[in-house]
Parts: C-alpha cells; structure tokens; sequence
C-alpha cells in the first residue's frame, strides 16, 4: 500500500530536510578546535564571535579603560588558542572559563604593573627622604620615568633583558627562570644583580643628562 504526501506535509518534509542543523553547544565547538580537523579553525572562529562581546564587558568591567579591555580580549583568546591541546571543557558554556582566564591575565598584568612601579622607586632612590611629601611624585612624572626605565631595559645586554623581564619585572622566581632558560640558579642571581645594577647605572646618568 502506498501513502501518498498532502502538498502541505511534503513541504513540511523537505523543509526540514533542508533545516540548518542545530547550533553546537561551546563543548562540541570546543572538540572541534582541539581535534586540529580542517573546521578547526572555523569551530575556534565560531567561538570567539559566540563570546568576544561579553569577554570585552567583563575586561572592561575589570579594568575601567576601553584600550585595556581591547588587549585583555585579544589576549585572551590567544591564550586560549594556546592552550587547546591542554584543556578539555567540561561544560556546556565555555563562557565561566573564558572569564577565568581574563580575570587571571588581567590580575597579571596589574601585579606586573606594580612590580614596576616598586623598581621605578628602588632605582630612583639614591639616598633616604627627609619628609614623606618629598617622595610622593605627581602622576606625569611616574609616567615619564617608567617610560625611562623601560628604555633603560632595552639597552641592557639580552641576556639581562631577559632575566629582568621575567624576575624582575614578571616575579619569576630564580629556581623557576633557571629551569626555564637551562642554567643554573647562581647564574640566574648573578643576572639579576648585573641587571639591577646596569639599570641603577643607566638611570643615574640620565638623571645627571
């Protein structure tokens, strides 16, 4: 026995036939992306439009400044990129995870902020201050000198450059330089000392410019 198709269920059939299928949840996408296939980067692509918009807000909520929550987005999906043959999602959404990883960079960068800050003072201060108020330098002039002493770093040898970046400017600690440059502890602490007083050096003969 053959059933024929009203005209009204025969559109309905091919209308489905031909329905888009449902979007993937961020944990398909997400396997899509790690599984390194040809839509790989299309799944990654597909993720990043499905979340830019709320990572910016939250970047922007943490930090109050437009050009830092721009940085925080793209850098946080480059970590993420970065990180694909390493992190398996486990929800549906990847969006608490995404925002894990902002605030983290975002709480980098304001502690890399302030080690610089502590080095600015530590190489700007030749001799104790008499008064409190006499320390205390107005936000122009801190601005100008850490632009100094970022200058100042990038006359240091590269070797120095590098230990200054990571210990004293990134608060890598000795052990953990040594084993990510392949030398020992004492010739880290060496480094450091040599870059500290180089800086100390290039400072003060600016000052006396």
């Amino acid at each position: 026995m053959t059933t024929r198709m009203t005209g009204t269920a025969e559109a309905r059939a091919l209308t489905d036939a031909h329905r888009a299928p449902p979007p993937a949840d961020d944990r398909e996408l997400w396997q899509r992306v790690t599984s390194g296939g040809p839509d790989a980067d299309a799944a990654f692509t597909e993720l990043f439009e499905r979340h830019a918009e709320a990572v910016w807000n939250y970047a922007y909520r943490l930090t109050a400044s437009w050009s830092s929550a721009d940085d925080l987005l793209s850098t946080t999906f480059l970590t993420v990129w970065r990180l694909r043959t390493r992190v398996v999602l486990t929800r549906d959404s990847a969006r608490p995870w995404l925002f894990t990883v902002t605030a983290n960079l975002a709480r980098d960068e304001r502690r890399a902020r302030a080690r610089l800050w502590r080095l600015v003072r530590r190489l700007g201060t030749r001799e104790p201050q008499a008064d409190h108020a006499e320390g205390v330098v107005d936000s122009d002039a801190a601005e100008h000198r850490l632009r100094r002493v970022l200058a100042a770093v990038r006359r240091l040898p590269r070797a120095e450059q590098e230990i200054t970046r990571l210990c004293l400017l990134g608060g890598m600690s000795t052990e953990d330089a040594a084993q990510l440059l392949g030398i020992t502890e004492a010739s880290v602490r060496s480094r450091v000392s040599r870059a500290r007083a180089r800086l100390r050096q290039i400072t003060e003969e600016d000052d006396h410019e």
